[in-house]
Order: C-alpha cells, then sequence, then structure tokens
C-alpha cells in the first residue's frame, strides 16, 4: 500500500495511491495514525471514500510533517566514508534533524542565503518510519517494528556542517530535507528493504548509484542498536545513509544551484524530485 499525504483546503488529508490516482481515506494524518498504534491496511480499508484525486493535481506534503523524531545515520556506506576522509565507524554515526526542514515532492528545495556558502549538496537516501516503538528492540525483532518506508534527500550545507565537529547545523537549514513522495508499507517490499538500487540524478545525470546491500549497518541493526539508548516511537522517522558520489567529494565540486532538478530513486518505492532556489530574504 502507498500513502500519499498531501493538503486541502489548507489541511493534511490522507490517501492511498491507485495507479495515477488517490483514493481519500481521511484527514487524520499519518503520524497521528501511528501514534494510535492504528494498523495502517486495516484504517485505510475501513475508511476508503469512493473519493479519487488526480495524483498530478495534489500539493503533496511529505509523508509525515512532525514526526516526533528524525534521526539520521551518518558514514553507512563504506565507499562514502572513503570518499569524505573519515575512517569507517564500528557504531553507527547518528544526527538529528528537525521537522522544519522538511519539504514536499516537488516543493523547492532552498539553496540558503549564507554568505560563506557555495551551494546545497545532495545525499540520496531511504527513510524508514517505525510503526511502533521500544527500547532494547532485539535485532531479529526490529523489522517488526517498521510501518514503512519513503524517499529522503538529506540536503547539506557542507560548510556549516564542517563549522564545528558537530554537523547538526549544516543539515538543519530550511527547505533542506526533501521526504516523499509516498510511504510504501513494509509488506510491499524485501524484509529491510535487501537488494534494492538507490540512485542519485542531478539534472538527469546519475551521480549516486549502489545496492541497500551495501549499507554498513541494515535496517534491523539501525533500530537495534539506536534503541539501546533512545527509546524509539511510533512515526520516528530512521534517514539510512546516503552512498558514495556527493558533491563535495569531487573535483571540481558539483554542488546544487539554483534551477537545477534533483531526483533520488528508490527502487520499488518511487522518485523524488525537488527543484532547486534560492532563499528569498527580505529586504
Amino acid at each position: 500500500m502507498r500513502l500519499v499525504s498531501f493538503e486541502r483546503q489548507g489541511k493534511p488529508v490522507l490517501g492511498i495511491r491507485e495507479g495515477e490516482q488517490v483514493r481519500v481515506i481521511g484527514g487524520e494524518t499519518l503520524e497521528a495514525l501511528l501514534a494510535r498504534g492504528v494498523d495502517l491496511l486495516q484504517h485505510a480499508q475501513a475508511n476508503a471514500s469512493d473519493e479519487l484525486l488526480s495524483a498530478a493535481d495534489l500539493k503533496l506534503l511529505p509523508p509525515l510533517q512532525r514526526p516526533p523524531k528524525i534521526i539520521c545515520v551518518g558514514l553507512n556506506f563504506a565507499d562514502h566514508t572513503s570518499e569524505s576522509k573519515y575512517e569507517q565507524p564500528d557504531y553507527p554515526t547518528l544526527f538529528f534533524r528537525v521537522h522544519t526542514s522538511l519539504i514536499a515532492h516537488e516543493q523547492p528545495m532552498i539553496r540558503p542565503a549564507v554568505a560563506d556558502s557555495e551551494g546545497l549538496d545532495f545525499e540520496g537516501e531511504i527513510a524508514v518510519v517505525l510503526g511502533k516503538g521500544g527500547r532494547h528492540i532485539a535485532k531479529n525483532d526490529a523489522l517488526s517494528h517498521v510501518a514503512g518506508y519513503s524517499v529522503f534527500n538529506d540536503g547539506s550545507v557542507r560548510e556549516y556542517q564542517f563549522k564545528t565537529p558537530q554537523w547538526t547545523v549544516g543539515k538543519n537549514f530550511d527547505g533542506t530535507g526533501a521526504f516523499g513522495p509516498d510511504l510504501v508499507t513494509a509488506d510491499e517490499l524485501p524484509p529491510g528493504v535487501k537488494g534494492l538500487l538507490l540512485e542519485t540524478r542531478l539534472n538527469g545525470k546519475v551521480v549516486q548509484s549502489a545496492s541497500t546491500d551495501e549499507m554498513v549497518f541494515d535496517v534491523a541493526s539501525l533500530i537495534s542498536i539506536i534503541s539501546e539508548a533512545i527509546t524509539l516511537e511510533a512515526g520516528d522517522v530512521i534517514v539510512s545513509g546516503t552512498p558514495s558520489g556527493i558533491g563535495w567529494a569531487r573535483t571540481p565540486r558539483l554542488l546544487m544551484k539554483a534551477g537545477d532538478v534533483c531526483e533520488v530513486t528508490v527502487e520499488k518505492i518511487g522518485t523524488l524530485r525537488n527543484v532547486i532556489a534560492d532563499e528569498e530574504v527580505a529586504g
């Protein structure tokens, strides 16, 4: 099942994607449903309306607009670790995103108006959305906590990322975390999204390409390890890491400018597309 969040008359609405159309299933957000412990398939079946809308005409929202936590994983592909000049850590490199950085499919990804930045870098990734939380989750039970998966572009302002040893600021500029377009429920995908192709294209050219099998820490491991320290909650999003090919590591650097089009495609999940736009500053 493919769930789509979109805006209608200023309010979020949830629907099921059916080819080129979306069937409306109600106004309760995905994060609210997950927090209530609702079975998404049963909810969709019980609340599916007769109303079908053209998917192309919808103003999409991120699948979750205010998830409880957005936990990002750095250096989770060995080739990306190597191009970034780090030693491969034996523990996941974790940092957080804030919900105010999120944008939807086909919304502009914002290149910030800061004087000491050359541009915005791309990082195609898979987002893991939890259907239930917990603490000290066993690895062999971890995938049962997953509601579904989506696509993420962890847009990074590199100069700010590396101003300090903590990466947080460079990963949290408003309008840089693209998320969507759909949440694909876990039952429609290989367990732990094993063996799927992840690709990023900039202006139509492939700049990142890797299999999810190349992840240093797979989805089950990430959930289990993170839950050793942090109580995970239904609706939490784990952004699981990017492969090599980032623009910052290239010579010359390949950073995104206004008018560029960045697309991230994950096999069986979908394509997330955003046009880059310069931030408009009043005055």
